[in-house]
């Protein structure tokens, strides 16, 4: 792979909407969103962002890789953890902004480095008028994994 792939240029919309070349729109930081899930059970493990280079390397290996903003550096998911995703399914959405990767999760099937299956293992309240007064309720009740063990001393990449 190149350094910096190189995509089909965008000619007309309906080459973006309905054609066959891969010619996707990165937003103005050169990055795409993406939700990946998990392909048995069809829950959202997490959503990120690739650049052009987590693009093509996902699609060349078969495995996800994501733009890390915090680190501003591609990651391959797994790499430290041993949880990489190998992707069965990869689409892009009709004007090739967005990408959706459905995975296969090694090792315990998690994906959030805090140690939960998903990312989102938290539920926010709905019809509250006091937003302060909101409190989260876990939808997992125990962690997949102990992200002491499998991180050890690396940094975490939750920023406030």
């Amino acid at each position: 792979m190149t350094d910096k792939p190189e995509f089909a240029p965008r000619r007309t919309i309906e080459q973006v909407e309905e054609g066959y070349d891969l010619a996707p729109k990165f937003d103005a930081n050169g990055l795409l969103p993406v939700v990946t899930t998990d392909v048995h059970s069809g829950d959202v493990l997490m959503v990120g962002y690739m650049n052009d280079i987590a693009l093509a390397k996902s699609i060349e290996t078969g495995e996800a890789h994501y733009f890390s903003r915090s680190r501003q550096a591609v990651w391959h998911k797994g790499a430290t953890s041993g949880l990489v995703q190998k992707i069965v399914e990869l689409r892009i959405d009709d004007d090739q902004d967005s990408v959706w990767m459905k995975v296969d999760v090694a090792g315990s099937g998690a994906s959030c480095h805090v140690g939960y299956m998903s990312c989102f293992y938290r539920q926010v309240p709905t019809g509250v008028t006091d937003i302060k007064a909101i409190s989260l309720t876990y939808t997992e009740d125990q962690k997949t994994f102990d992200p002491q063990e499998v991180y050890g001393d690396a940094p975490n990449p939750t920023k406030l």
